[in-house]
């Protein structure tokens, strides 16, 4: 489990690739202040283990299902990563739950400024995603906990404003329209939204989605 601050910017040193697996070697140096073998690490947003490290880098596997669904599979050497280290009971939880089990990914669609805030406008490769984002709530993009400004459901995008600091620490500094982010959302959301459909005997995948009437209509506000 995590908590969506994220701790470091990493670096990709090596990438060992076959077919749909890969080995991803990373430099860092906060993370690996008290690394031990199969910890979890949050690297974009994705949880991944620990399986070989020294001083300066540390090692991860990353199997298909990984590979498909999240954006590792575009990485690069040099490319920039977002790294944090699983939370620790009894310490601060600033951001929000964050497993580090991505839902798929959504690609940068607008960037603007907004006073001292950068807004970005982020559209889902899979529209049905939608149904979990709710505005005033929290998702994740590359690992990073933040606060949905809006959703525009005819667009099929959504929006979250980025501080100056959260900006400066993250590899959000470097994205722009057309680039792709992985997508996590808030898991009290999604079991929400599966037991209501359970309850009315109808696909999740089918819902008409997790709005504001829907909560109020089921007795959550």
């Amino acid at each position: 489990m995590f908590t969506g601050l994220i701790e470091e910017i990493g670096t990709l040193r090596s990438v060992q690739r076959r077919g749909e697996a890969m080995i991803l070697g990373i430099a860092a140096s906060k993370v690996l202040s008290d690394v031990k073998m199969g910890d979890s690490i949050a690297v974009n947003g994705v949880c991944l283990t620990v399986v070989d490290f020294d001083r300066s880098t540390f090692s991860v596997d990353v199997m298909p299902e990984t590979y498909r669904l999240t954006t590792l599979q575009r990485l690069q050497t040099g490319s920039p990563l977002n790294l944090e280290r699983a939370m620790m009971a009894g310490g601060r939880f600033g951001g929000h739950l964050v497993q580090g089990h991505v839902d798929g990914t959504g690609t940068i669609r607008g960037r603007s400024s907004e006073a001292n805030a950068v807004v970005f406008t982020i559209e889902p490769n899979d529209p049905r995603l939608l149904r979990n984002v709710v505005q005033q709530g929290s998702v994740t993009l590359d690992g990073i906990s933040l606060t949905v400004v809006s959703v525009d459901r005819d667009s099929g995008t959504f929006t979250v404003s980025i501080i100056p600091h959260t900006l400066r620490e993250t590899v959000l500094q470097i994205k722009q329209p057309g680039d792709v982010l992985n997508v996590e959302c808030d898991i009290l959301g999604k079991y929400v939204d599966h037991l209501l459909s359970l309850r009315d005997g109808r696909p999740a995948t089918k819902s008409g989605g997790l709005t504001e009437s829907v909560l109020r209509d089921n007795g959550f506000m």
